[in-house]
């Protein structure tokens, strides 16, 4: 874990995605748990009106990070595209908090926000690309620790957010501190990102059409894959939908009893993303990660059987650690399937991430048609097994980790 950290500070351009990470992550969670507010009570949008900007932006997204990943792959290096993608971010966050207009906020969410979404993806390739002269087994340590930034800024920023707006009359001011943190963001990847992030001309893969791209992600082999690891992305938010309606129904619990299971998790997730990245030393991305959706298996079918919220409490530690699996090592392992293409392979976080969301969504109408919220939670336990076996299954249950070299 030491190493990891002294190879992210101690390497220029790993020190600077490291800092830029946090502050995505920082905007993200100074924004998100207020948006829906903002967009509804503050702006006037309607519930359907908010639910279809959602999905839309969502599809954008994912649209953007596979043009930007091809775009990335072509370039010689990332900076000034990542550069374009933070000043998106100041644009975005900064119209809506100065317009205050709902159709400002609809345009700056499909256009400069979406597109600032792509920094996530390019973000971890251009970690990628800095840390190519490591050994396979500690670049998705690498990957695994600037994921856990992310989860840091969603520590300390909602909180210390929430504070400072608690006297206040509206809650737009988050997206003035977005646009500083987001401009911020911007003189890091200038000031602090090497030049030629995209690494040596000469090893770069030929260029790629759209079209081709495209066809490569559709790839049966390729797709399958991705599949898998978003039946245990979507574990997660199979969690976020139930544990707070489980929290305060049939466990008996008050919305304070969730925030502190939120924090608790947290916490847990952070000191475990370091602790799973270890572990990649002795066993394969695919056997970890198994493990991992284990324990959160074992957690979502635990939280259906809670009735207190100390049972809730005491699931989540065990979930917590499974959490911090599943959120961090996808990462490497959806990396290494295009690992010639840094920026393409990089851009199936941001598939993973929507097909997860849909198929979270399946499940929670579903299981709620069936038999309520527990139900829900034992639909997604299943599809948390179904989904690591998956992977197992499809990488031939390889245990043992790759040759270092």
């Amino acid at each position: 874990m030491r190493a990891t950290l002294a190879t992210l500070w101690t390497t220029p351009g790993l020190r600077a995605c490291s800092v830029a990470i946090f502050c995505f992550g920082f905007t993200g969670a100074a924004t998100s748990p207020y948006q829906s507010v903002v967009a509804i009570r503050e702006l006037g949008l309607s519930d359907a009106a908010f639910s279809a900007l959602t999905l839309m932006a969502a599809l954008l997204n994912v649209v953007a990070s596979i043009v930007l990943g091809v775009l990335a792959d072509r370039d010689s290096g990332y900076r000034k595209l990542l550069m374009v993608l933070a000043a998106c971010g100041v644009l975005g966050f900064g119209a809506t908090f100065l317009a205050r207009s709902p159709w400002v906020f609809v345009l700056a969410v499909l256009g400069p926000l979406s597109v600032f979404g792509g920094l996530f993806s390019l973000l971890f390739a251009a970690g990628r690309v800095f840390s190519g002269d490591l050994p396979r087994t500690e670049q998705a340590s690498v990957s695994s620790a600037l994921r856990a930034l992310i989860s840091v800024a969603w520590i300390l920023v909602p909180g210390l957010v929430g504070l400072a707006l608690s006297s206040s009359d509206t809650l737009l001011p988050a997206y003035l501190v977005a646009a500083l943190v987001s401009l911020g963001l911007l003189a890091v990847i200038r000031f602090m990102m090497p030049r030629g992030g995209g690494g040596d001309a000469s090893t770069r893969p030929p260029r790629m059409s759209f079209a081709a791209a495209f066809g490569l992600l559709l790839r049966p082999a390729l797709a399958l894959r991705v599949l898998a690891a978003a039946l245990v992305t979507a574990t997660l938010h199979v969690n976020g939908a139930v544990m707070p309606l489980i929290v305060t129904g049939q466990a008996q619990g008050v919305p304070g009893d969730v925030g502190t299971i939120v924090g608790l998790v947290a916490a847990i997730e952070v000191a475990f993303i370091l602790v799973w990245a270890r572990i990649l030393r002795h066993l394969s991305i695919v056997a970890a990660l198994g493990l991992g959706v284990g324990l959160y298996v074992v957690y979502l079918v635990w939280l259906a059987h809670a009735l207190s919220p100390g049972a809730v409490i005491a699931a989540s530690v065990v979930g917590g650690i499974g959490a911090a699996a599943i959120i961090s090592l996808p990462l490497g392992y959806l990396q290494d399937l295009i690992a010639d293409r840094p920026g393409l392979s990089s851009s199936l976080l941001s598939i993973n991430m929507f097909l997860a969301g849909a198929l979270a969504a399946g499940l929670f109408a579903l299981g709620t048609s069936l038999g309520g919220y527990p139900t829900v939670a034992l639909l997604g336990a299943a599809a948390g097994a179904l989904g690591g076996l998956g992977l197992l299954a499809l990488e031939g249950f390889r245990i043992a980790p790759p040759d270092p070299t």
